[in-house]
């Protein structure tokens, strides 16, 4: 079930992603979020698996169409964003998601992967609509989320062997989301860094992957139903 790249209006603009609709009348509202590469046939592949399961997904371009797989260029690339830009397109997605037709209801989840695990964190305190966040081991060192805003429990998915995203930072994580008063679960897995990116046979974790993606759908379906 493949999707189709999308233009949705943002801060009286427009910006780009990639949109996935389930074969049923309407689905669960899902914005996915990108890792430092861009927007990737990975992550649209992960829309279409969402599809698959019955809900609509869009993917936001965060970085306007650059893409990389080279990881120095992809971490010039996730430094620079401009981080008011993003918010802004970070709004824009999650109208247009909460407002199309084939969604169910009027609150959507995030969930990102590495910058897009801050960034599915940041969403979910600038949006109230997001009624249920998802973390994939997140980092940013410029996207400070403040947890007070939380509108809705958060899922983390971490790896214990991950040198950006230690147990250390992960802790510290779930402790600050605590403080705030928000309902939080993390998971942590014999893993690496982007432990679900498939196509990266150097760090992929199926056993982990397909745990953790069973999880994070059965945390939809409880919270945003």
């Amino acid at each position: 079930m493949a999707g189709t790249h999308v233009e949705f209006p943002s801060n009286g603009g427009t910006s780009q992603g990639y949109l996935a609709i389930p074969t049923g009348e309407t689905g669960i509202g899902v914005l996915v979020l990108q890792e430092w590469w861009g927007l990737v046939p990975h992550i649209e592949d992960v829309c279409d698996r969402f599809a698959e399961a019955g809900f609509v997904a869009l993917a936001p371009d965060m970085y306007h169409g650059e893409k990389t797989t080279s990881p120095d260029d992809a971490g010039k690339l996730m430094m620079a964003l401009n981080i008011e830009q993003a918010e802004k397109d970070l709004r824009g997605a999650t109208q247009f998601l909460v407002n199309h037709d084939r969604t169910a209801g009027d609150r959507i989840g995030t969930v990102g992967f590495c910058m897009g695990g801050q960034l599915s964190l940041f969403a979910a305190t600038k949006n109230p609509s997001v009624g249920a966040c998802v973390n994939f081991y997140g980092i940013h060192p410029n996207v400070k989320p403040d947890f007070s805003n939380l509108q809705g429990p958060v899922l983390g998915f971490f790896g214990s062997r991950d040198p950006m995203v230690t147990p250390d930072v992960t802790a510290a994580l779930e402790a600050s989301i605590k403080q705030a008063g928000k309902e939080v679960a993390f998971h942590t897995y014999d893993a690496d860094h982007a432990f679900f990116n498939d196509t990266r046979p150097d760090v992929y974790a199926a056993d982990a992957a397909r745990d953790a993606w069973n999880r994070m759908i059965t945390f939809y379906r409880e919270n945003l139903n």
